[in-house]
């Protein structure tokens, strides 16, 4: 493994265009649960599955058990950023990586002090009225009783992308121009199966592609470097 880090240690040094691509394994060393794995949100029992509440459907028809599963299982709390988030921080303020493309919906990689974060799914961070646009701050929804509403009354929803939802444009836009101009890809904290999201890598023609997950993932035979370890526990020996 020394060699390993090595090895991701020097295509750093040697990179001038470094973009990060992370999913929900950058975030569960704060204490965030991810979706797929044993302990995910996706193997835990409610009365419907967690895939069908957070689709547009279900929260247009039931907001009162969306928001239910939201304030139990979506608000992050006090958690805070670890040393993957704090790493690409710092990689950031030298001038070597030019943005984070995340799948998540957190926040913990700007409150870690990354300002180019291209959010994919949105975030949990900023919500909004469906009837007049009108914008609330992170705690509306977490403080609101039963289903939080506009003074206009329509319904406030967290500003994330539900399943049936398309992606932002201009986030995918931004997201493909960083990835295919970057000489450095690091893709950490994801098993890139879900899509459009994990489409986005084969915008990459750089010279290196480095994966970092616990559990193997599809384009693992087209990366010139994979490490089989927690994304946090890597960085904390970088520097």
């Amino acid at each position: 493994m020394n060699d390993k880090i090595e090895a991701l240690q020097r295509l750093i040094d040697e990179s001038s265009y470094i973009v990060f691509f992370g999913g929900a394994g950058v975030s569960t060393e704060s204490g965030i649960p991810d979706f797929r794995s044993v302990d995910g949100l996706y193997n835990q029992k409610y009365a419907y599955p967690p895939e069908e509440i957070l689709s547009r459907t279900f929260f247009d028809r039931n907001p009162e058990e969306f928001y239910r599963f939201y304030r139990d299982k979506l608000i992050v709390g006090e958690a805070r950023p670890n040393a993957a988030h704090l790493y690409l921080a710092e990689l950031e303020k030298r001038g070597k990586l030019r943005a984070v493309v995340t799948q998540n919906i957190d926040g913990l990689h700007q409150a870690a002090g990354s300002r180019n974060v291209l959010e994919l799914h949105g975030t949990l961070l900023e919500n909004y009225c469906v009837r007049c646009g009108r914008r609330y701050d992170a705690g509306y929804c977490q403080k609101a009783q039963g289903v939080p509403r506009c003074s206009c009354g329509g319904i406030v929803r967290p500003d994330i992308v539900l399943y049936e939802e398309g992606l932002d444009q201009d986030v995918l836009t931004r997201a493909v121009t960083h990835i295919s101009r970057a000489d450095l890809l690091i893709i950490g904290g994801t098993s890139l199966a879900v899509y459009p999201a994990a489409g986005l890598i084969h915008y990459f023609r750089g010279k290196h592609l480095v994966l970092i997950n616990k559990s193997p993932t599809p384009m693992d035979g087209l990366a010139e470097l994979v490490i089989p370890e927690k994304i946090g526990e890597v960085f904390s020996q970088l520097h």
